[in-house]
């Protein structure tokens, strides 16, 4: 079997260990804000968002993507995303309505893959524009509340951002369920290759 790199096998390599160090963080970062280290916080929120940049960057120039890293990354991504979204509306800081926004989203989507997968429905579940979109600007959104939390920047510069995020994820969560919907249809479409009728 061909293999398109020679590192291609090797599961942890240093992409995938970035993004390790990201999952391992995020207990650290959840820490940090609930006893009120903010700027703690804020420096481990920007750690993590670093190795995200890195990880993706260190993977494409060096040819060291993984079958592993495909699945570890947008894993990182959420679990980081997640807990800071959620605790940070605990802390008051996030309004509950934007977390139900976010987190109902992701649990439909959630559900329209594990049914697909139960039901041996081929969808594409290959991230689009859009939904990178809507991650980058969950992690804007999540970055600039930290730093009006610690003081750095005021409120007016943070709550358009929220405005923002709210109508990408629920853009990208009709997007995806649209494409999902699309996928379903053509999969179940007949076809006069079948041996049916034309």
């Amino acid at each position: 079997m061909d293999r398109e790199s020679p590192v291609a096998d090797i599961p942890i390599n240093l992409p995938n260990s970035l993004t390790v160090l990201r999952i391992l963080l995020v207990p650290v970062f959840v820490g940090f804000l609930l006893y009120g280290h903010f700027e703690a916080a804020l420096i481990t929120l920007l750690i993590a968002s670093l190795t995200d940049i890195l990880d993706g960057m260190i993977a494409r120039l060096t040819d060291q993507r993984t079958r592993l890293g495909e699945y570890l990354d947008p894993l990182a991504d959420k679990l980081l995303l997640m807990s800071a979204i959620i605790t940070l509306s605990v802390l008051s800081f996030i309004p509950l309505w934007a977390v139900i926004v976010v987190v109902s989203r992701d649990a439909i989507l959630l559900a329209g893959t594990l049914i697909a997968n139960l039901s041996e429905t081929d969808i594409n579940i290959a991230p689009t524009a859009m939904g990178k979109g809507t991650t980058f600007a969950q992690v804007c959104y999540v970055i600039a509340i930290m730093l009006q939390v610690t003081g750095h920047v005021p409120a007016s510069l943070v709550d358009p951002l929220l405005w923002v995020m709210v109508a990408m994820t629920v853009g990208s969560g009709v997007h995806y369920l649209w494409r999902g919907i699309q996928s379903v249809n053509g999969a179940t479409k007949p076809s006069s290759s079948d041996g049916g009728s034309p």
